[in-house]
């Protein structure tokens, strides 16, 4: 594995800066304090600095030689609602806040690259480092894109990266086509008729088709959707009657769920069969349904020539140890967003073991610091790869 000395010799302080951030979380569009330091390591690296589109986003500008092609490089900032459970020095400080996902890692790594870059100077072009509020479920991207991050910063390709617990920290995922998929939420409410538990044959019991309809729902996975193209539906959410009256028929229930899918195509079925069942399930128990689908973040699917720049800076780094194939995630990450504005490509790093099964999102999960120097020469070797001085 290849980490350029001067990254060796900044890892003292990036890695006390990812503790730092990991010690102050904030949640989404929250990320005051992470922003300003942001912006003041970017700005003493001597980087033109744009903040405030999604609230709390920063954008780092450094451009070097003559070169037209323009980059961008994507990490993102914020926290999680949860306690963090694990005792560690640098401990979340913030009650039912923490860094759950890498996310003070993945801003650490990227700061080491602008720090390096800016010193060294070694590519032609223009870098855009594009510091992201909001990614968990807030849509910080979107917010980013509607409020003009490509009219103001166009790019040529965009580039994501995230930690994976479970590879090891000298090794890195570089994988064409769909990487994460959608995530969309859907509601539904059966609205019948309440009435006393003893005398059902009086209401019409949204119960009995909330059940109807759940049983059903993963025929649409299995009987419905290609069996060659992945899918999720699942329910998340039931909300029916008070368990303190238990001789009650709710007049309600109300289900809540997510979706998964990575094409298009399949994306649209989830959304027709869950209503089709939804009305069926209440056609057949007499009462009526409420079905609402929220289409939130889009697949994550990497672009062709953008992926085999990535692979090719990820080489010169990770050597052998760099992964062609790799299981895409049904997880979601609203990079998607950035990835239709620009061919996008979005690699996965390792993190080491995933210690007492703390992976993502668990309250015992830690970003390894020492992913941070092949993280930074990563990015580092994108640029002065694809910009070739």
């Amino acid at each position: 594995m290849r980490v350029p000395l001067g990254i060796i010799d900044d890892l003292t302080f990036l890695t006390a800066l990812r503790r730092d951030v990991h010690a102050h979380p904030e949640l989404g569009f929250e990320e005051v304090r992470t922003s300003d330091l942001v912006a003041k390591l970017l700005e003493e690296a001597g980087l033109r600095v744009h903040r405030g589109l999604g609230t709390t986003g920063v954008v780092g500008t450094l451009q070097v030689g003559n070169g037209t092609r323009t980059i961008g490089l994507r990490a993102d900032m914020d926290a999680l609602a949860m306690p963090e459970l694990a005792d560690r020095p640098y401990k979340s400080t913030v009650a039912e806040k923490m860094h759950a996902c890498g996310h003070d890692g993945h801003t650490a790594m990227l700061l080491g690259a602008v720090r390096h870059l800016a010193a060294t100077r070694n590519f032609s072009g223009t870098v855009h480092f594009i510091f992201q509020p909001a990614e968990e479920g807030r849509g910080g991207a979107r917010r980013m894109v509607e409020d003009g991050l490509f009219e103001l910063f166009p790019c040529d390709a965009v580039y994501g990266l995230h930690n994976m617990p479970g590879l090891a920290v000298n090794e890195m995922a570089v994988v064409p086509g769909p990487q994460l998929a959608s995530s969309d939420s859907w509601r539904l409410t059966f609205r019948g008729i309440g009435t006393h538990g003893a005398k059902p044959h009086l209401g019409r019991d949204p119960i009995t088709a909330a059940g109807t309809f759940l049983a059903s729902l993963q025929t649409i996975v299995g009987r419905v959707v290609d069996p060659l193209q992945p899918a999720v539906v699942s329910a998340c959410s039931l909300q029916a009657g008070d368990p303190k009256a238990l001789n009650v028929i709710p007049d309600t229930v109300e289900i809540g769920g997510t979706a998964r899918a990575y094409t298009p195509h399949v994306r649209d079925q989830l959304e027709g069969e869950i209503g089709r069942l939804a009305q069926g399930a209440a056609a057949m128990h007499g009462i009526e349904a409420d079905y609402r689908f929220e289409r939130r973040i889009p697949p994550v699917v990497n672009d062709p020539d953008a992926t085999a720049r990535a692979l090719s800076a990820a080489r010169s780094v990770f050597g052998e140890k760099t992964l062609t194939s790799f299981p895409p995630s049904t997880a979601g990450d609203d990079f998607a967003f950035f990835a239709l504005e620009a061919p996008g490509c979005y690699v996965w790093l390792g993190n080491g073991p995933a210690v007492d099964g703390a992976l993502h999102h668990n309250s015992a999960y830690d970003f390894n610091d020492e992913a941070i120097g092949p993280g930074a020469a990563f990015w580092t070797a994108l640029v002065e790869q694809e910009l070739k001085a």
